[in-house]
């Protein structure tokens, strides 16, 4: 979901909030969409501002009693300046009376205002949580996305290639489960991407020849998760399709990286042919993978070191 209007945020957060919706009803289908990124103005939630206005703007007791404090002719200018913003709704904290004047200002320009039983840094806190992700950018990949070793890892390849059976393996291993065909990706920070399964698939993997398991029934609630930030690629090819003409491979592997949601996440390539044990192979590359992000690298490590043992040598 890209956008959302003021009705189906109200009907989705109205228990949670506390809300009831005195005025402005019939601005229920304006929409609020992603902002595209943080430092974007407009915000989309946060306190009363009539220099940059927030798409929700949350008024609790110190904006009332800012706005208490204004002579007449300010006070009516400055709701007016409010609402000539269009905002998306106006949400007034700790079931306090809304004010006349900006009740009737609202209802003559069908500009949405709630009340809500809860407090203000409440409220804030949540909508920002539940805007974030419910607006975020998001994208489906083909794969199996596990959690391996406590990181998101995408086994991703060419059908045939053993994915689902390289899970089933990673899960007897003792690893968990999030998604199996077709998980579902969220950009929830701007280096951040959160994956998670589609309701339909939850719980499930298909199988060549066994066809669909239960994976939580079979192994216990233990052996999913619903989420899981996606931290590497595994990407399965076989062995015949890879060609390594210098045999640099040998030394360092087949690494690159592959932009999920513009952020680019390290993908490391297994070979598969027959004899090879995947999981063990799957499980070592996500090692390497933690090594490498502490700083650790024994493919370069050895290269440094041939590399001085080289100039040792006497010239010919």
């Amino acid at each position: 979901m890209d956008r959302i209007t003021t009705r189906q945020l109200f009907e989705t957060i109205q228990e949670r909030l506390a809300l009831r919706w005195p005025a402005g009803i019939a601005g229920e289908s304006r929409t609020l969409a992603a902002s595209g990124g943080p430092s974007r103005r407009p915000s989309m939630v946060g306190y009363l501002n009539t220099i940059y206005p927030n798409r929700i703007q949350i008024i609790g007791s110190e904006e009332l009693a800012y706005l208490d404090g204004l002579e007449a002719r300010q006070r009516w200018e400055t709701i007016q300046k409010i609402l000539s913003y269009d905002p998306f709704a106006i949400i007034v904290t700790q079931g306090q009376t809304v004010p006349g004047d900006l009740l009737e200002a609202a209802e003559e320009t069908s500009s949405p205002v709630w009340v809500s039983a809860r407090r203000g840094h409440e409220i804030l806190t949540w909508l920002q949580y539940y805007l974030t992700r419910t607006l975020a950018r998001r994208v489906t990949l083909h794969g199996v996305f596990l959690e391996v070793y406590s990181i998101g890892v995408l086994v991703t390849g060419a059908p045939a290639t053993g994915k689902s059976e390289l899970a089933l393996d990673l899960v007897n291993r003792g690893h968990r489960l999030v998604a199996d065909d077709a998980p579902e990706f969220t950009l929830v920070a701007p280096d951040i991407v959160d994956g998670t399964c589609p309701e339909l698939l939850r719980d499930l993997l298909e199988v060549r020849g066994l066809g669909v398991l239960n994976i939580r029934e079979m192994f216990d609630h233990t052996a999913v998760k619903d989420s899981q930030y996606l931290h590497l690629i595994l990407d399965l090819k076989p062995l015949e399709a890879i060609s390594d003409t210098d045999g640099l491979l040998r030394l360092t592997g087949i690494t690159g990286h592959r932009k999920v949601l513009d952020v680019a996440l390290p993908v490391t390539t297994i070979p598969v042919a027959p004899g090879r044990n995947l999981a063990v192979l799957a499980e070592a590359a996500v090692r390497s993978h933690i090594l490498k992000s502490k700083g650790i690298d024994p493919a370069q490590k050895f290269i440094d070191q041939q590399a001085h043992q080289l100039q040792k040598l006497p010239p010919w």
